[in-house]
């Protein structure tokens, strides 16, 4: 028998090809007693399937899922941000920084188009392009 679905669970979708998104869903934590499956938008996930789906381009953003909703870009970073534990100077310095989605809609475009940048100079297409090319 399969066990039942944590409510409280969130599933964070991000570009494994990117260096910086990597390293960022490596090192968020979502908080105590919450579990956070990791799945990169390149891969035939269902949950990726199902994100594009909806309409979300994962090129412009990064999509947590939780409670039967879909956070995009800047609206998942402050959803992680805000659930991010109390302790440690990395998990505070998070909620300061993006718990506040007013900060987060406005630093994320910058945070994007760092990805963009990044992934130019590592010689790495964008998600859309890699499935445009299949």
């Amino acid at each position: 028998m399969d066990k039942p679905a944590d409510p409280d669970a969130i599933t964070l979708i991000y570009d494994g090809q990117c260096p910086v998104c990597t390293a960022y869903s490596g090192a968020v934590e979502p908080g105590a007693g919450t579990t956070l499956e990791r799945i990169d938008a390149r891969s035939d996930d269902p949950l990726v399937r199902e994100a594009t789906a909806a309409g979300y381009d994962l090129d412009e953003g990064m999509i947590v899922m939780h409670g039967g909703r879909m956070y995009h870009g800047a609206e998942a970073l402050s959803f992680m941000a805000r659930r991010a534990p109390a302790t440690g100077l990395t998990h505070r310095l998070h909620r300061l920084l993006f718990g506040s989605s007013a900060v987060s809609r406005a630093v994320y475009p910058a945070l994007r188009a760092g990805r963009n940048a990044l992934l130019k100079l590592l010689g790495r297409k964008k998600i859309g392009a890699v499935d445009k090319a299949a």
